[in-house]
């Protein structure tokens, strides 16, 4: 980071320590804007409006073979990136808040399994992991890695393709036949496979939203970290806090879409405020 960075980053950890201090029930809800310095993209700029075209959509997935194919490879193509990414400081910082005070609830809007594997408990995949597959069909979960390895035997000529990475693991690959791409069935079922996330047209699962809201009901203050909150699923976490009273953190480059009921807003790196300000 440059020195102006660096500074800002020190002001606002200062900012979000003394705002923490009295509160010890804190739900958290992370987005994109927490795993950049992992590696991972975000999907919006710092307007909120999206940097590239938006992510594939339930109905296409399922009722167009050439998007599903086309969903696959670029997915195959972009799946080792992102499995490779590490928890940041961010991740870490949080995962060892919670360890030392487990009052604090943790929910999240990302796919990329970071804070579980940072060590923080108890977390709320909203939008599911894409780390694991399900069959739509008959509901048969297995790893990505395994689907990955059957994907990979199927499509021998797409191994040592490269692409720049995008925020959902996939790759930015087009112009190629992707009516090739042979996708494996369930070998449960033989039904259809898709990445257990949630998918624009989907709806959040029912118990997860469930698990969030009772969190929230327990807490005693909001904290936003790297979410525009442009989608409701996330949002309407934020508007519910301000309608209970609970004051409302955001840490977050950019605007977000609770930016005129929070009490605090910050605009700083996410991995060190926080790791400055949770130490």
């Amino acid at each position: 980071m440059t020195a102006q960075a660096v500074s800002a980053a020190t002001d606002a950890a200062q900012r979000l320590h003394d705002w923490l201090r009295p509160h010890r029930r804190v739900f958290v809800l992370t987005g994109a804007g927490i795993s950049t310095g992992s590696g991972i993209p975000h999907y919006r700029d710092e307007s909120g409006a999206w940097q590239r075209k938006p992510p594939i959509d339930f109905r296409a997935f399922t009722g167009d073979a050439r998007a599903r194919s086309r969903y696959w490879a670029r997915s195959f193509v972009g799946w080792p990136a992102f499995d490779r990414a590490q928890p940041n400081a961010g991740h870490l910082a949080l995962a060892r808040w919670q360890q030392r005070e487990p009052g604090h609830a943790l929910v999240t809007q990302n796919v990329d399994a970071l804070h579980s594997r940072a060590g923080s408990l108890d977390v709320v995949d909203l939008h599911g992991r894409l780390d694991e597959v399900v069959c739509l069909d008959c509901g048969a979960r297995q790893p990505r890695a395994q689907v990955q390895e059957r994907l990979l035997q199927d499509n021998p000529d797409w191994r040592d393709l490269d692409a720049a990475a995008l925020p959902d693991g996939d790759a930015d690959l087009d112009g190629l036949d992707f009516e090739r791409f042979r996708i494996p069935p369930c070998e449960a079922c033989a039904g259809m496979l898709k990445p257990d996330v949630v998918f624009f047209g989907e709806n959040v699962p029912r118990a997860r939203v469930s698990a969030a809201q009772q969190a929230l009901a327990a807490a005693d203050a909001m904290l936003v970290v790297g979410s525009s909150l442009m989608v409701y699923s996330g949002f309407r976490f934020a508007r519910a806090a301000r309608e209970a009273g609970l004051p409302l953190a955001l840490l977050n480059r950019g605007v977000t879409r609770a930016d005129a009921i929070a009490t605090l807003k910050l605009e700083a790196d996410c991995g060190a405020t926080l790791d400055a300000a949770l130490a």
